[in-house]
């Protein structure tokens, strides 16, 4: 994973190196903050492909910094929390961070996360489908410009985001349960993943919604899964 950079936020020094030190091994270049004025400085001069972000920060934490990066950029936020904090998890996810990984963590796991995110970001294609445009009855999906509209008004989703409407409109009509979406937008085997696919879920019915708790488009099947509505 050559030519990759990665901004790992933490106010632990230990943590900040340990992780460098796995990722330069897989060939990424890594840049440090200390917390999330630094992270937003590092942000802006250099070109950063993804956000290792810590929770508990001095000055300004992670939940206040993934709002702040999400007013201007979609680049994949992976939070860093310990097990106390599944509120602040949730919450981070909700204001637009594509996953988070629980300390202390192994590296192995760590790793696979940053990569997962990479590849989708990076250079991961569309879903079979091909390159099209896709509209159900005013929501519309652009799979080679990778943009989602309605009625004509872009809607501004995050990476995982985009790859949860890209796969159901792609299949429209067909419920997928959240095993099948973890494992199909997030590329690896699903383990307690309710809570991260549901606020995802639910993030993307207010962006593309009216009336997100009377959703015109994204559908839930009760006790299967979700699906968009033809």
């Amino acid at each position: 994973m050559d030519n990759y950079v990665v901004l790992v936020v933490d106010d632990d020094k230990e943590i900040r190196d340990g992780i460098k030190i796995y990722l330069k091994n897989e060939g990424m270049t890594v840049l440090t903050a200390q917390d999330g004025i630094e992270a937003i400085e590092r942000l802006n001069e250099h070109e950063v492909h993804l956000i290792l972000l810590d929770i508990m920060m001095p000055r300004m934490d992670g939940i206040a910094t993934t709002f702040k990066i999400r007013e201007k950029k979609n680049i994949p936020i992976i939070i860093l929390s310990a097990k106390s904090e599944d509120t602040d998890k949730i919450l981070g996810l909700q204001i637009g961070a594509d996953d988070y990984v629980t300390k202390p963590f192994n590296p192995l796991e760590l790793i696979a996360r940053v990569k997962s995110q990479l590849r989708r970001y990076v250079k991961l294609g569309p879903f079979e489908g091909g390159n099209k445009q896709i509209d159900l009855n005013g929501l519309t999906i652009d799979q080679a410009a990778k943009e989602v509209s309605v009625n004509g008004e872009a809607v501004k989703l995050t990476p995982i985001e985009y790859r949860i409407v890209e796969l159901l409109m792609v299949n429209a009509g067909r419920v997928f349960s959240i095993t099948e979406i973890y494992e199909k937008v997030w590329k690896e085997p699903c383990y307690n993943a309710d809570n991260t696919v549901a606020v995802h879920i639910r993030k993307i019915r207010e962006k593309i919604e009216i009336d997100p708790k009377n959703p015109r488009y994204l559908k839930v099947v009760w006790g299967i899964g979700y699906k968009m509505e033809k």
